[in-house]
């Protein structure tokens, strides 16, 4: 009876207590995926215990309260927020995360700054390809490196893990991405900064004491009163500046003028040749064109050479004009910086700011001397043999053409191999052109086509040949008896009968006669025709006979033996045979 009344006290203790916790469950409204409030009733060392009302309490790695300075504010009874995944696991217990609900939290803040265009606090983390992952509340963000600061940073390590105002500058909602900007916040602040400052900044003001900040290639970056200010490489000097860092130093102060303000953007434009006169306002009247004057060699190029006339004032030799010999000369097999040179004002430009110098107008000209010398005999150095012409020297360093063809009246390229480089040979100059020289040795001999001229031949005569050689295209024949003069003639002109116009019938050494169809000494060119010659003498021959031929019905047969004395043959008759 005891037990049985002990058993029925315990049962109905049970009931109770669970009727009790099943009504604290229907005041509990905990759904997944959510974030909750939670009561934190332990800390451990590894893992913050929590309440969330629930059927067992949740457990929080400490890792997820080290991205800031909450862990060290957090104690027993604190309030915090909680993500829920799962309110039971198959294990029976909440799943529950703090990390998820700062960064739902954070990623909400975040839509809102994005709109709003407020500032937020970030904590660089890590670096990534391309920049930096920038945390906000747990939120991982991604910072360009040319977002952290307002000019490009060497070094970032006092950046790390350290509170630093950002703002969005772009949010992908599908992608769950975000970007920041730090850059953006020190601009926005700069430009409140700077739009006070140039109120008192006006354009044409002089500054005395404009600090240097950092130089590049294209200019120099200004410290004017806390404003940025640009002096550009072209506002540094009236004259060619190479390299702004060759005049000035990082922290040296100089003195400049304003030139421009931009009210918009808070860009300031600054000055030092402003300061004083420019050189080029009476450069027609300084140096007239074709004056010579002495300067100084600055800078040396592929294409010229720089040369100062004065300070602030410089012109370009331009390689052309260095050298009489060679045109294409690189400046610095002719000059050298810091080299004092006498140069001719070639053209002035002061609009534009240039002047054209010449170099090689104040050396004497090899090429008028030249200009006497065409026709006369010379001595001159091989200095190169190419597949076509030999290339020799002048004594005076002028370069002639020696073509293959004016090696030898037969015009043959095998006449190149019998010189060699560094030889000495005579040679006749020819031909002067545009600076180009062209030089002959054949006409140090008489030319073979005088030939013509001695023997009074002309277009139209009729001269006898030999053959020299038979080709499948026509015959080779010499004209003269030393054989100096070989020319082709033509398979369509050897017989007036193209039956008879076959090369294979004829063989060297044969009398040929042609008549000369064209002719031209000064280019040496022939053209002769045995067809034309045929026809010539066919025409003669009627014109002398042809009268008396037709009245007696003779034939053209029969007068072409009449006038060469033959007899012509009679025919048998029957009675004879």
């Amino acid at each position: 009876m005891a037990v049985e009344a002990i058993n029925k006290e315990l049962s109905s203790s049970q009931k109770e207590f669970e009727s009790l916790l099943n009504d604290d469950f229907k005041d509990r409204t905990l759904k997944e995926n959510e974030i909750i409030k939670a009561t934190v009733t332990e800390i451990t060392k590894n893992f913050i215990v929590v309440d969330c009302k629930a059927k067992m309490e949740g457990m929080i790695p400490v890792e997820e309260f080290k991205n800031d300075d909450e862990l060290a504010k957090l104690k027993v009874g604190s309030k915090i927020e909680v993500y829920l995944e799962r309110i039971e696991s198959f294990k029976g217990e909440i799943i529950i995360s703090r990390e998820k609900a700062r960064r739902m939290n954070a990623w909400k803040r975040m839509e809102k700054v994005f709109e709003t265009g407020e500032e937020i606090t970030a904590y660089i983390t890590g670096r990534v390809k391309g920049g930096f992952i920038a945390t906000c509340d747990g939120l991982p963000t991604f910072m360009p490196a040319s977002q952290i600061d307002v000019r490009p940073l060497k070094k970032f390590d006092h950046l790390m893990n350290v509170p630093l105002k950002v703002m969005a500058t772009r949010i992908d909602k599908v992608r769950g991405n975000v970007c920041t900007s730090r850059r953006a916040v020190l601009e926005k602040n700069k430009d409140i900064d700077a739009k006070e400052a140039l109120k008192n900044l006006n354009e044409g003001d002089i500054i005395e004491n404009a600090k240097v900040k950092a130089t590049t290639d294209w200019g120099i970056f200004l410290d004017i009163n806390g404003i940025d200010a640009l002096l550009h490489v072209s506002d540094l000097s009236h004259g060619r500046v190479k390299k702004p860092s060759d005049l000035v130093t990082i922290g040296q102060t100089m003195k400049v003028k304003i030139t421009k303000i931009d009210p918009e953007t808070n860009r300031v434009s600054a000055s030092v040749k402003a300061l004083t006169e420019d050189p080029f306002s009476n450069l027609e009247k300084k140096y007239k064109i074709g004056s010579e004057y002495t300067g100084t060699v600055t800078k040396l190029m592929d294409y010229g050479a720089f040369v100062r006339l004065e300070d602030g004032i410089e012109g370009l030799i331009h390689s052309s004009e260095l050298s009489w010999t060679n045109k294409n000369v690189q400046p610095a097999k002719v000059l050298s910086a810091s080299q004092e040179v006498k140069v001719k004002i070639v053209s002035v430009d002061s609009e534009a700011k240039r002047i054209s110098l010449s170099f090689r107008e104040t050396q004497p000209n090899p090429w008028k001397e030249v200009e006497d010398q065409v026709g006369q005999i010379v001595e001159v150095t091989i200095n190169n043999i190419t597949d076509k012409a030999i290339f020799a020297d002048l004594p005076n360093g002028l370069t002639g053409m020696l073509h293959f063809r004016e090696l030898s009246y037969k015009e043959e390229d095998q006449d190149l191999k019998k010189y060699k480089k560094g030889q000495k040979i005579k040679v006749k100059i020819i031909e002067l052109k545009d600076d180009k020289l062209r030089f002959s040795i054949r006409a140090l001999e008489k030319d073979p086509f005088d030939w013509f001229k001695e023997n009074s031949k002309k277009e139209g005569s009729i001269i006898t040949t030999r053959v020299h050689e038979v080709l499948k295209t026509g015959v080779k024949v010499s004209v003269d008896p030393d054989k100096n003069i070989i020319v082709m003639i033509k398979k369509n002109q050897l017989a007036k009968e193209a039956a008879d116009a076959r090369p294979e019938i004829f063989v060297p050494g044969n009398a040929l006669d042609a008549m000369i169809t064209e002719l031209d000494t000064d280019k040496r060119q022939v053209v002769l025709s045995v067809k034309a010659a045929q026809v010539y003498e066919e025409k003669s021959l009627v014109a002398k006979f042809g009268a008396n031929a037709a009245k007696s019905g003779a034939t053209l047969a029969g007068i072409f033996q009449k006038a060469l004395g033959k007899t012509p043959k009679k025919k048998k008759t029957e009675e004879e045979e």
